[in-house]
Order: structure tokens, then C-alpha cells, then sequence
């Protein structure tokens, strides 16, 4: 049965179809083979794991592929839209970049599997945060998505820093959890539902309580923490840095992209209507996510932890495609989570690489990359154009996308804010750049690569300048 939607209702995600008989492929390829992963162990069949989950991955990428065009509600709680299966997709394509980075890490590792699953059921969390229509959905999903990466934040279990980070990301993630629960539960006392669609349609044709405005600020709170927007981003300079170089990758790339799907979902769906009670708070909240983001990245000597807050500024211009509220945010938004996420797996890998080999994670370890090996500082470096916005990489065009978005949108101001950020990044991005090609290191020995990562590595700086050049690939895409 087609359901009404009433016209005051953003129709970002179209009409839904109600009580569809079919499945989220996605969604169901995913759990079964996480539950693949953790069976591996009791069936010995440990060794081909690898190369069934990223043959797995692919598979599920091919089939959410074809669920492109569909519009399809399941048991009114999730809906699976051209918006969800954008997401996904990035979700999925990056996880298997991510998987092949990774490679190393898993072979290091005797519980390998329990990795393995971890991994790919927080990844099946990531595409319920994308496609849900409920709720109670989108706190199942971030828990499903969350629970995992404590567990992985905390790996190395020999390493106190590794722990602390487990430590504080637990503790910090409960606690925005509990912010964002009391929001939907004032949400639901003031309109009676968890339907965000049903939300929308109940302030649209009433004026709503005050404890639904009270609801609104709670959940943007505990969204806030989840994507590292200041002032709530103090947890993720130390669990980014603590936690295992392939684990912080991961937390930086796909489960932020997750973050801000599910916050757009929600905010332009639901809560447009109520507009005026949160764009100044966000507007504030990105404009000090930049500068803090940015400046603090300055003052650090570790390249690990200069990426974090690097992470942190780009959570605030991913803000901007929020705020602006048009047709150009979800368009925008998607640009920016791939060509950030393809950055970052490459100079996270990279500095994977360099790290182990010079035992030190500090920029002064990039000294003379260039000459000991000349494809990881080309691979390195066109990765930081990319995170800096420099032309023509994908990352130039993903901030001129969604500086438009703010732009048109009369954030004018804030779009100033975020090019004298975007300066101040180019400085410290610019510093490795300089360190690889114009200093020398005491440390000239050569770093082997794998097979597998010359390829990864190829087939980034492919992507990076490939949407760099056809940027409306992905814009039109939503």
C-alpha cells in the first residue's frame, strides 16, 4: 500500500512502499558472512576466510547495486531508497579497500577470525544506520556498528595505549548513547512515535511540545559525539591514536560515514520542520569543528594524531551539507564521505608502512620517503592533496560541492570560515609533503610492499584523480 506523504514532508528519500515482500540483500549477504568468519575456526577452513570475504564483499556490492531504482519499507522500521543503497555502496566499497589494507594486521593476529567478524557485523551495523525509517533502527544500527570497534579499539591488548583508547571510547560512547537514547524517548513522549516519516507529519499539522525541542538537542548531542564534531570531539584525538593504525582507519572512514548519513537521514527528514531550533546550534558547532580541528593539527608532532584532528576538521565541513538543508546536502555529503574515505585509506596505509619500518609515527619519520621509496611518497601525497582540497583531486571538488551547498543556502560566513580552515589544513598536510621530498632521514632503508598494497595503493590514487576529474559521477547520483 502507498503511503501518503504529506507535502510539508521533506521528500529527500521519495514515497515508500509499505509491506514489500522482500529482503535487504546487503543487509542479509553481510551477517551471513560474518557468521562465515566465525565459524571458519570450528571448521578449520581458516586460510580461505580472506579471500571469501572480500569475494563476499563484492558479491554484496553487486547486489545492493541492483537495488538501485527501488524504493522498498521493511515492517516499517528500514527502508532501503536510492539513498540508502548510495551509502551502502560507499559503506561497502570502502570496507574493501579497507579489508585489503588491512591484510597485514589479521596475519599478525592469532584470534584472527573473531577480527574478521567483528569487523564485518559493525559494517552490517553501518547499513542499518543508513536505511532506517525507525528509531529504534538507527539506535540498533550504531550499536551494532559501535559494540565492535570498542572490542578492536582495544586489540593489541600488550599496548596500554590500545587499552586506554578501548577505555575511553567505551565509556564516551555510553555516554553518548544515553544522551541520544533520552532524545528519541522525549521524541516519542511528545509525538508518539518512532517513525520519522510519522514525526514529520505530527509537527507539520501541530505545534509540537517543548520536550520534543528538548529531544531534538538531545539527539544532536549524542550524534555529535558519534562523529567527532566539537565541542564533542575530545574523545577521538586519543582513541584515534591509541587504537591499531588499521583499526583508527576504519573508525575514520566508514564509521564516520555511516555517522553522518544517519544524521542527515534524520535531521532532514524528521526535524526540518523544526529547523530553527537547531541551525545555530550546528552552524556554531561547525564552525568550531574547523578551526579547532585544523589548528590543533598543527601543534602535533605525530602524523597519527595530526590525522585525527584532521578527521575532526572534516567532520565539521561534512557539517556544512547538513546545515544547508537543499538539494545539494545529500549529493554533497556522499562526494565528501567517499573522496575523504579514499584519501584516508591511502595515507593511513601509507603510514602503516613507515611507521613499522622506522618505529616512530612522527612526521620527522616521513624524512626522505621519497628518496628510500618513491611510490609510497607519490601515493602519500597525492592522498593529502586530496584531504587539503587541492585541485584536481576528488577532495577539491567534494568541498566545492558542499561549499555550494552552504553557499545557497545564505551561509555565506560559514563558507568563509571554511576556506581559512581549509589554509590552515594545506599547512600541515603541505608539512609531510616537504618533510618526504625535501629533508633527509637518518633511516634510509627501503620499504617492501606486498602485493596486494602496491595494488590498493594504485587502484586510490586512481580513484582520487578519476573523481577528481569526473566529480558529477557521484553528485548525480542523489
Amino acid at each position: 500500500m502507498l503511503k501518503q506523504i504529506n507535502k510539508t514532508t521533506p521528500l529527500l528519500f521519495g514515497e515508500s512502499w509499505r509491506g514489500v515482500n522482500r529482503t535487504m540483500k546487503a543487509l542479509v549477504l553481510l551477517s551471513s558472512l560474518g557468521v562465515i568468519a566465525l565459524l571458519a575456526e570450528i571448521f578449520s577452513f581458516k586460510k580461505i576466510v580472506y579471500p571469501i570475504v572480500l569475494i563476499g564483499l563484492i558479491t554484496t556490492f553487486i547486489f545492493n547495486a541492483f537495488d538501485w531504482g527501488t524504493d522498498h519499507t521493511y515492517f516499517n522500521m528500514m527502508r532501503y531508497d536510492n539513498y540508502a543503497v548510495a551509502f551502502s555502496s560507499v559503506l561497502i566499497g570502502v570496507a574493501f579497500l579497507w579489508f585489503v589494507m588491512a591484510d597485514g594486521f589479521f596475519k599478525e593476529e592469532s584470534n584472527m577470525m573473531d577480527y574478521f567478524s567483528l569487523v564485518i557485523f559493525s559494517l552490517a551495523g553501518g547499513i542499518m544506520m543508513v536505511s532506517y525509517s525507525n528509531m529504534a533502527m538507527l539506535f540498533l544500527g550504531i550499536e551494532i556498528l559501535s559494540i565492535p570497534m570498542y572490542v578492536l579499539a582495544g586489540s593489541k591488548k600488550e599496548d596500554i595505549h590500545s587499552n586506554e583508547a578501548a577505555f575511553k571510547y567505551l565509556i564516551l560512547g555510553a555516554f553518548a548513547t544515553g544522551f541520544l537514547l533520552f532524545g528519541i524517548a522525549l521524541i516519542y513522549g511528545a509525538t508518539g512515535s518512532f517513525d520519522i516519516v510519522e514525526i514529520a507529519q505530527t509537527i507539520s499539522v501541530s505545534a509540537a511540545s517543548p520536550i520534543f525541542y528538548v529531544g531534538i538537542l538531545l539527539m544532536l548531542v549524542g550524534m555529535a559525539f558519534k562523529v567527532s564534531a566539537a565541542p564533542f570531539h575530545f574523545w577521538a584525538p586519543d582513541v584515534y591514536e591509541g587504537a591499531p593504525t588499521q583499526v583508527t582507519a576504519y573508525m575514520a572512514t566508514i564509521v564516520k560515514t555511516a555517522a553522518f548519513a544517519a544524521f542527515l537521514r534524520l535531521f532532514y527528514t524528521c526535524f526540518q520542520g523544526s529547523a530553527s531550533t537547531w541551525t545555530t546550534i550546528v552552524f556554531v558547532m561547525a564552525a568550531l569543528t574547523m578551526l579547532i580541528g585544523n589548528i590543533t593539527a598543527v601543534l602535533q608532532a605525530s602524523a597519527k594524531r595530526m590525522l585525527a584532528y584532521s578527521s575532526v576538521a572534516h567532520a565539521g565541513y561534512m557539517l556544512l551539507g547538513l546545515l544547508a538543508l537543499n538539494h545539494y546536502s545529500q549529493g554533497s555529503i556522499l562526494m565528501y564521505a567517499l573522496a575523504y574515505s579514499i584519501g584516508s585509506i591511502a595515507s593511513f596505509g601509507v603510514l602503516a608502512y613507515v611507521s613499522k619500518a622506522r618505529g616512530s609515527d612522527g612526521t620527522d619519520s616521513f624524512n626522505g620517503l621519497a628518496k628510500s621509496n618513491p611510490f609510497l611518497a607519490f601515493v602519500m601525497t597525492v592522498a593529502l592533496l586530496s584531504l587539503a582540497g587541492i585541485p584536481p583531486t576528488a577532495g577539491f571538488f567534494a568541498k566545492y560541492y558542499i561549499f555550494t551547498a552552504a553557499f545557497q543556502a545564505g551561509y555565506a560566513w560559514l563558507v568563509l570560515i571554511a576556506i581559512l580552515a581549509s589554509l590552515i589544513g594545506v599547512y600541515y598536510y603541505f608539512r609531510i609533503i616537504i618533510a618526504m621530498y625535501f629533508k633527509t632521514s637518518n633511516n634510509d632503508s627501503s620499504i617492501e610492499l606486498s602485493m596486494n598494497h602496491k595494488l590498493l595503493f594504485f587502484v586510490t590514487v586512481l580513484l582520487i584523480i578519476v573523481l577528481g576529474l569526473m566529480p558529477d559521477f557521484v553528485i548525480g547520483l542523489l
